[in-house]
C-alpha cells in the first residue's frame, strides 16, 4: 500500500509471486494464502487501471483457489476455509469493478453450471455485487 500506483512497475513479477502462492496450500492455518489474498486485494485497489489486462490469469487462479479450498479434505479448520473463500470472493469483486463488469459476464456460465453449494455461493456474491 505504501507504493500506491507505483506498484505497476512491479506487476509482472508480483503477479508471478501471487499466482505461486495461490496454487500451493501451506498447511492448516493457510497463513501464506491468506496473506497473498490481502496483497492481491491491495494491489487491485492501487493498480486498478492495469488490472483488466491481467484479468484472464487472475480469474483462472482465483477460481482454481475457490475449487481447491472447497474440495481439499485436509486438516484446514472451517474458519480458515471460510476466510480463504471470502478473500477470493473479495478479489473477484474488485476485479469486476476495475474491469467494468467483465468478471460477471465471464462467471455467468460458470455459476449456472456449478453444482457445489459453497463455490456457487461465492460466485453468486460476485454476480450480485454492485
Amino acid at each position: 500500500s505504501r507504493l500506491g500506483i507505483l506498484i505497476v512497475r512491479h506487476l509482472k513479477r508480483l503477479e508471478r509471486v501471487i499466482l505461486g502462492y495461490l496454487e500451493v496450500s501451506d498447511g492448516p492455518e493457510e497463513e501464506a494464502r491468506l496473506g497473498i489474498l490481502e496483497t492481491l486485494q491491495c494491489t487491485i485497489e492501487h493498480a486498478w487501471p492495469r488490472m483488466s489486462c491481467r484479468l484472464p490469469v487472475l480469474l483462472k487462479a482465483l477460481l482454481r483457489l475457490l475449487w481447491d479450498v472447497h474440495t481439499e479434505r485436509g486438516a484446514t479448520p472451517e474458519p480458515v476455509r471460510a476466510a480463504l473463500l471470502h478473500g477470493a470472493t473479495q478479489c473477484l469483486v474488485l476485479l469486476d469493478r476495475c474491469s467494468q463488469g467483465q468478471v460477471k459476464v465471464l462467471l455467468e456460465g460458470v455459476h449456472s453450471s456449478c453444482e457445489e453449494h459453497r463455490v456457487r455461493e461465492c460466485l453468486r456474491r460476485v454476480l450480485e455485487s454492485t
